[in-house]
């Protein structure tokens, strides 16, 4: 599906592809992403942005072999986790539309046209991609539907969040929305996607919307612990804490912002920053 001629005119894509010890698929995952992308987009500029978390294998050295000037890869030393990873990217960005997928291709691409079409049609803040949408094409095993409903109604009574998939691994936000969360935003792993979007709903961006998405479900790459669910749980419970109890996130807290210096440094001269 392509994005209107309108939207392909006067907007730059930024897509941040967060990798984590992908070095089996990293290259055709960033040309497949390419490659759907100018199908997708009909000519219109868009930059991806490959993050590797952590130099850990060969992940980084395959994914520079993939020769795109639509393509940048970006690495640093030591495992930060997804959240960290997909923060870098959006301090990389120049993008007046900013979304992150995941790589390991579980989430097909072309929804990220669905997205953006999504994203003018609604005049929406962001757009989520819901496995639960629907028109989703989704095959993923039932223990894990099951833990997506109870997790989202917790996202319900916490945060207000009227969504049936807050943790698929694509969203599309605007520039404007990115440029104000950013700085705010610690979690590096299990609950970035909901801090993300409660920070963002709680700032006063609440025109959040869902699109539908294709996803092939891959056991080995996409299996979830019980340990990863009690861990995100945790997680939820702190971001509900900074936001409700200690009001962290509000600019009358500014000055206690935790933010690592090197996304400091990146966010000062980053487009739109003030």
């Amino acid at each position: 599906m392509a994005v209107s001629q309108k939207m392909n005119n006067s907007k730059l894509l930024s897509v941040i592809v967060p990798a984590y010890k992908q070095e089996q698929t990293i290259e055709e995952d960033l040309k497949n992403i390419d490659r759907v992308l100018a199908e997708g987009l009909k000519g219109s500029k868009y930059e991806i942005i490959c993050v590797v978390d952590g130099i850990l294998d060969t992940t980084y050295q395959r994914a520079k072999r993939v020769k795109s000037p639509r393509i940048k890869v970006l690495a640093y030393e030591n495992n930060q986790g997804k959240g960290y990873a997909v923060r870098y990217g959006f301090a990389h960005s120049k993008g007046d539309v900013v979304s992150f997928l995941d790589a390991g291709m579980d989430i097909s691409p072309k929804g990220m046209m669905m997205l953006m079409a999504h994203m003018e049609w609604y005049n929406a803040d962001i757009v989520v991609g819901s496995k639960r949408h629907p028109v989703s094409k989704v095959n993923y095993p039932f223990i894990r539907h099951v833990l997506s409903i109870g997790y989202h109604a917790l996202a319900k009574v916490l945060f207000g969040l009227y969504l049936t998939d807050t943790q698929s691994g694509i969203k599309v936000f605007r520039r404007k929305v990115v440029q104000v969360i950013l700085p705010r935003l610690l979690v590096k792993r299990y609950a970035m996607d909901i801090e993300m979007l409660a920070v963002a709903n709680h700032l006063g961006y609440k025109r959040i919307y869902e699109a539908p998405i294709e996803v092939k479900f891959n056991k080995k790459t996409s299996a979830i612990s019980w340990k990863t669910a009690i861990d995100m749980a945790i997680d939820t419970l702190a971001v509900f804490y900074r936001l409700r109890i200690l009001r962290y996130y509000e600019d009358k807290n500014r000055d206690h912002w935790i933010v690592d210096p090197k996304l400091k440094i990146l966010l000062a001269r980053s487009p739109g920053a003030s």
